[in-house]
């Protein structure tokens, strides 16, 4: 157990999770004292020693499903999955199949037991009376059956658990069964029971019955609910039988999927989106404790020789302890100019995002978007709570475009320096955001190398893999020149270290 828990701490450290020796060692010491058996218990045991961020869990998880799989000879990958299936279901889920699924109560000591006999109607009929009566058990019976059916899986196929879970859900057909649950619920509202004054839904005067908004989403809440179980289980089912076709460690790096915070924010999916969004507010929380730490705690500038010499009278004039000046620097004035077209639009918007919201840690701080015009849009963030509200009306409200709407970075630069350009001051740091695609205009680069002139630093964040540099229409090269550093910054992460650096 202790080899399988030493493999487990590797895989979470290569999947990015941070832990250390000590962490490890409370781990190994956590086990000893939660049932092996239970094996809920041991999940939450080792993520309590182990993971240390909210955003890392969905990772711990995956990684916790695939070393501590259930195992054993029922889980192979037989040539013929249903009939392998059929011969090695345990006898709880043929109870289940068989008495819920044909109403005959059929075993497995008699020829056929409850999966092998039973038509795909038959199992979707059972998979609608085990969502409405939210029968744990039977739930999960139906996943373990509906892979062998559906998922089509092979032994040693180097394919994901996706494949498989996609085509287990397509021939399950969710949807269809979801509107069913709530047809019927409705249905079963207008019985002489549901008709009680002060029950929920309404009946008209036609017998029908009605659900106000809120009722028919928490209806709806409930059924999906269950349904995502569902889906859970049927993820575990198909991870179970793929640990045991090929093994922990090729599964893990088969599915091993970047922490949120190292997504490439230009290539992101949908749902790694909506993760990146829930990890930016406490990642601005925790960049501006740190930023306001390092202010408060600076350290010990030059030696202060008057003062040391003062402070020595009373020992006698031997300058046992030395004085130092403390800095104290200056809170930077920022001013982002952003790139807002195409796939450079998400990385745009969490940098605003984050810029803002540690904006205590600024003097003042200034934000301008383009695509081939440009407009200030530091008027959004006044007076908002949450940075994320401003940046949806950015999307909606500003005036950025000029002709066609593609890239001009010349003109919007142009643009911003005979309009804004005697605003930049010494004490001012300039951000450039984007990837200098300029669709083959004119670069018009003299405009960074006059802001160079006149601010404190300019620097330029190019969301691009360093390699995509001036190819095609980049000329992020002609930039770069005047720039004081130019940074491939296509994560969450690199941008916390950039804004902690600068602030």
């Amino acid at each position: 157990m202790l080899d399988l828990l030493t493999g487990f701490v590797a895989e979470l450290r290569a999947a990015g999770i941070p832990v250390s020796l000590t962490e490890h060692l409370d781990a190994a010491e956590a086990m000893r004292h939660v049932p092996l058996e239970d094996r809920e218990g041991l999940k939450y045991a080792l993520g309590a020693s182990l993971v240390k961020s909210s955003t890392h869990w969905r990772a711990y998880d995956t990684t916790f499903e695939i070393y501590f799989s259930l195992r054993g000879p029922e889980y192979q990958i037989a040539e013929n999955e249903l009939e392998e299936d059929g011969e090695q279901t345990d006898e709880s889920d043929a109870a289940n199949l068989a008495g819920h699924g044909t109403g005959k109560g059929r075993g497995r000591g008699g020829g056929g037991g409850g999966q092998e006999g039973m038509s795909p109607e038959e199992l979707a009929e059972l998979l609608y009376k085990a969502l409405l009566g939210a029968n744990d058990s039977m739930i999960a019976a139906v996943a373990r059956h509906a892979v062998a059916r559906y998922a089509g899986m092979e032994p040693g196929r180097p394919v994901g658990g996706t494949y498989y879970l996609y085509r287990t859900l397509r021939n399950l057909d969710l949807d269809r069964i979801l509107d069913r649950l709530l047809d019927d619920a409705r249905v079963a509202s207008t019985s002489p029971t549901a008709k009680d004054p002060g029950a929920g839904p309404e009946a008209d005067t036609g017998g029908q019955v009605t659900f106000t908004a809120l009722e028919e989403r928490l209806l709806r809440d409930e059924f999906q609910s269950r349904i995502d179980q569902l889906r859970h289980e049927i993820e575990n089912e198909i991870r179970r039988r793929l640990v045991a076709d090929r093994g922990s460690e090729a599964l893990a790096k088969s599915l091993r999927k970047p922490l949120p915070e190292d997504v490439d924010v230009m290539h992101a999916t949908r749902d790694e989106m909506v993760l990146l969004k829930k990890a930016l507010q406490p990642l601005s929380r925790k960049l501006a404790v740190r930023l306001a730490r390092k202010r408060r705690h600076g350290r010990k500038g030059p030696l202060d020789f008057r003062s040391t010499v003062r402070h020595s009278l009373s020992t006698g004039g031997v300058p046992l302890e030395p004085k130092f000046r403390y800095p104290r620097p200056a809170k930077p004035e920022i001013v982002v100019i952003a790139d807002i077209s195409g796939s450079v639009a998400s990385f745009a918007r969490f940098t605003l995002h984050l810029v803002h919201a540690i904006s205590s840690q600024f003097s003042k701080v200034r934000s301008f978007v383009f695509i081939d015009g440009i407009d200030e849009v530091s008027r959004f963030f006044e007076n908002v709570d949450d940075p994320a509200d401003a940046v949806h009306r950015i999307n909606t409200e500003a005036d950025v475009i000029w002709v066609d709407g593609h890239s001009d970075y010349g003109h919007a630069l142009t643009v911003f320096w005979e309009r804004w350009g005697e605003e930049i001051t010494p004490r001012t740091s300039v951000l450039l955001l984007g990837d200098a695609r300029n669709n083959y205009h004119a670069s018009q680069a003299w405009v960074v190398k006059e802001l160079q002139d006149r601010a404190r630093r300019v620097y330029w964040l190019n969301p691009e893999p360093r390699a995509y540099w001036n190819s095609g229409d980049s000329i992020v090269g002609e930039y770069g020149v005047h720039c004081d550093s130019v940074i491939e910054c296509r994560t969450l992460r690199q941008l916390e270290q950039f804004v902690g650096e600068l602030a």
